[in-house]
């Protein structure tokens, strides 16, 4: 995230001294598609590399220099999830990364109940399933990983957070009876906090606009940068930020909250549903 919003600027001071790419990749001894990709975001920057693009786009205002450098070594320093690297594919690092620095977290889930939203013992035995042979500490690593994770929601710089469930997410069960009963609790007791909305799809709904499975729609505090949309597949995920199709996702997101129930009437789904496990 900081990579993408640091080339947003970058590009936009380009853009506003009339500067080509070609232009600004050979004052940096680079070629134009460098450039192109810095201002996207997918390549690291280097501190000297960036100072010499300032200067070239006449930014000499000390404090705007330090702010801009300053942004530089903190999207070249490792995010605390690096340390999980040996139980983290890359694929699900850029997420995590990107998760940490949305303002607001939209998702839409049908199998599982948010990974954000998950109890230790249902995280456990929805990571068995998928790798029934792995070693125990693996396990409880992954488990460790999905824990910290979940800080998010409480801490200082939490996101205001939305979870539409399919009604199927909280019946498919996990792990016994014990552990799912628990697992509704906990999604109660998360649906209580101001920043979390938790709404409940039921199946008499019918049919929705999301017929493709579940997708997360990440918006980020600054307006430089787009909303993105998240899609995990079994050994990989794709990042989609094109307009017209992050759109799309948007639309059916508002289309799915208008079938909703509303956060009071999930509640007190999730009460009802309680009662019966």
């Amino acid at each position: 995230m900081r990579r993408m919003l640091l080339g947003a600027q970058l590009r936009r001071l380009r853009e506003s001294k009339g500067i080509s790419r070609e232009d600004a990749g050979y004052s940096i001894r680079a070629s134009e598609s460098k450039i192109s990709r810095m201002e996207l975001g997918r390549v690291s920057f280097k501190e000297r590399d960036v100072a010499d693009l300032l200067t070239l786009y006449q930014v000499t205002d000390d404090a705007e220099r330090s702010a801009m450098l300053g942004l530089v070594r903190e999207a070249n320093a490792a995010g605390w999830w690096h340390g999980y690297g040996e139980v983290m594919p890359t694929w699900f690092q850029t997420y995590v990364g990107l998760e940490e620095s949305a303002a607001l977290i939209r998702t839409f889930e049908v199998q599982f109940v948010h990974g954000l939203l998950q109890t230790e013992d249902y995280i456990r035995s929805v990571i068995r399933l998928g790798h029934p042979e792995a070693a125990v500490p693996w396990v409880e690593r992954r488990v460790g990983l999905r824990l910290e994770r979940q800080k998010l929601l409480v801490s200082e710089q939490a996101p205001h957070f939305v979870a539409v469930m399919d009604e199927g997410a909280l019946r498919r069960p996990f792990g016994g009876r014990q552990v799912m009963a628990d697992q509704v609790r906990h999604v109660l007791e998360a649906a209580e906090r101001p920043n979390v909305d938790v709404r409940i799809l039921p199946f008499a709904t019918g049919g929705h606009a999301a017929g493709g499975g579940a997708f997360t729609l990440l918006s980020f505090p600054e307006s430089d940068l787009p909303d993105l949309v998240y899609l995990e597949q079994l050994t990989g995920a794709l990042y989609i930020d094109k307009h017209d199709e992050v759109v799309e996702y948007q639309k059916a997101m508002n289309a799915l909250s208008d079938i909703a129930l509303t956060p009071a009437d999930s509640l007190d789904w999730l009460t009802a549903f309680q009662r019966e496990l």
